[in-house]
């Protein structure tokens, strides 16, 4: 057949048909062992899509920053700003729901009422631990929404500025004295996975706490980074 479709043309010096038909097979063969090498490698090359996010993990962990507002005395007529560090360990028992441990540390200042030793702001600073619950909402594999209660105490440091203030001299700056009171954190977050086990999370929270006479409320928002880890068993 390739005699009679080159039967007319003229072939160069030294090659015939013959070696022609030998030198096409040779390069067919080359390239379907070539596809072959190419098709294996992509089948075990490290690129290609993400691994998809499974939400089995046994644990979890979160570290962020944190930012709230809050009143440093009963009687001051200005609220302050704090801003501080925020960690928090889950244990999920199950898909859905999870055990929680967290400490969340704080630090501003605030105006104080007038008196004769200090006029300027104050350092405050709060320090909490809290231990609740978890709740895990809608989900896909881009985010994650979760509901979350959290009850504990937090110790409140208000002498930060004022500790060598004559002590029957403090109750004239209008903030609380040095103590631990109950708090409590009740909010959401979502988790915006940009890996598997990696997400980073944004967590606005009603922030209840009793360092006064009443129970007063305050808004609180913490933004981080959350760290799944281990596999949970299925049931």
């Amino acid at each position: 057949m390739l005699e009679t479709k080159t039967k007319g043309i003229r072939l160069p010096k030294g090659l015939s048909a013959g070696r022609l038909s030998n030198w096409a097979l040779a390069g067919a063969l080359a390239m379907l062992a070539t596809a072959g090498t190419v098709q294996a490698a992509a089948q075990t090359s490290k690129i290609g899509p993400a691994a998809p996010v499974t939400y089995d993990n046994k644990w979890e962990i979160f570290g962020g920053l944190n930012f709230q507002n809050f009143q440093a005395g009963q009687s001051l007529p200005k609220r302050m700003n704090l801003g501080g560090g925020e960690v928090l360990g889950t244990y999920w028992i199950t898909p859905k729901l999870g055990l929680g441990a967290e400490w969340r540390g704080d630090w501003g200042t605030t105006p104080i009422m007038p008196n004769p030793y200090f006029n300027g702001r104050a350092l405050v600073s709060l320090n909490g631990g809290l231990l609740g619950a978890q709740y895990r909402g809608p989900k896909n594999q881009y985010a994650a929404l979760n509901y979350h209660a959290y009850f504990g105490a937090s110790h409140g440091d208000f002498t930060h500025s004022t500790g060598h203030f004559p002590p029957q001299f403090l109750p004239t700056t209008g903030l609380y004295t040095n103590r631990t009171k109950p708090i409590a954190a009740l909010g959401g977050s979502v988790d915006f996975n940009f890996k598997k086990n990696f997400a980073f999370r944004l967590s606005p929270d009603l922030i209840l706490e009793h360092f006064g006479s009443e129970t007063r409320e305050f808004i609180g928002i913490s933004g981080g980074v959350v760290w799944r880890i281990g596999k949970r068993q299925s049931r």
